[in-house]
């Protein structure tokens, strides 16, 4: 009977997994942006968290952008929790925009907080653009972005 179930499990496995991808497989790396906006939203769930940004450009409505991070596991090991961007916080993100322009997505490379603190939430490995994790030297990224 065990061995039944395993089998089933195996075969059918949870859509979340299924959904994953790579960063070229949605991301455009030659299609670099950077969104002003306030937090409306944050959803701290696998694979990637999002934050989710009301950007309004000079003279244009306003829309909701999505930015996607690493795993949540991965940001709090980086020192980014979810408590430390509360919504109405304003933030710069710089990323690249999805392959997809008709939606309102940006891997997210990193966030700016207002007192200038960056914070790395990008993407590694493939497809995605070279670089990846700055350097603990770096001084832009030593300072702890939940302080």
């Amino acid at each position: 009977m065990l061995a039944l179930a395993t089998a089933a499990v195996a075969a059918f496995p949870a859509p979340h997994a299924t959904a994953h991808h790579a960063f070229g497989a949605e991301f455009d790396r030659d299609a670099p942006i950077q969104l002003r906006g306030r937090v409306v939203k944050l959803e701290w769930i696998n694979p990637h968290a999002w934050i989710h940004i009301d950007v309004a450009p000079a003279g244009e409505p306003a829309d909701v952008w999505m930015a996607e991070g690493g795993t949540p596991n991965t940001l709090l090991r980086r020192g980014l929790r979810r408590d430390c961007i509360a919504p109405g916080t304003e933030l710069v993100v710089d990323g690249y925009q999805s392959k997809d322009r008709s939606l309102k997505r940006v891997n997210g490379k990193d966030i700016t907080l207002p007192d200038g603190r960056k914070f790395f939430m990008g993407s590694t490995g493939a497809g995605a653009p070279p670089g990846g994790v700055p350097g603990r030297r770096n001084a832009e990224y030593e300072r702890d972005p939940c302080a």
